[in-house]
This record gives C-alpha cells, sequence and structure tokens, in this order.
C-alpha cells in the first residue's frame, strides 16, 4: 500500500469519527432542549395551582 492510500483511509477514518461525536452532541443537546421545555411547563403548572 502507498502512503497516499494510507493517507485517504486516515482522512476517511477521522471524517467518520468526527461526524458521528457531532451526531451525538446534536442528539445531546436535542434532549437537554426537550427537559428545559419539560421543566418549564411543569413550573408554569405549579405558579398556576398557586395562585388558585
Amino acid at each position: 500500500m502507498t502512503v497516499k492510500t494510507f493517507a485517504t483511509a486516515g482522512l476517511l477514518l477521522f471524517s467518520v469519527v468526527a461526524l458521528s461525536s457531532c451526531g451525538n452532541t446534536i442528539r445531546g443537546m436535542g434532549k437537554d432542549t426537550a427537559n428545559t421545555v419539560n421543566a418549564t411547563q411543569d413550573a408554569g403548572r405549579t405558579v398556576q395551582k398557586a395562585a388558585k
């Protein structure tokens, strides 16, 4: 195998790893956002109950 083949394979492997880690980060941010929305809605319900 030539150096060019090794370099191409290494770049491809690096790209796959980098893109998969980005996907995990985006998925985690989505979960965090959903949890924030849920917590805000729960707090609103608590305030509404307290006001009655």
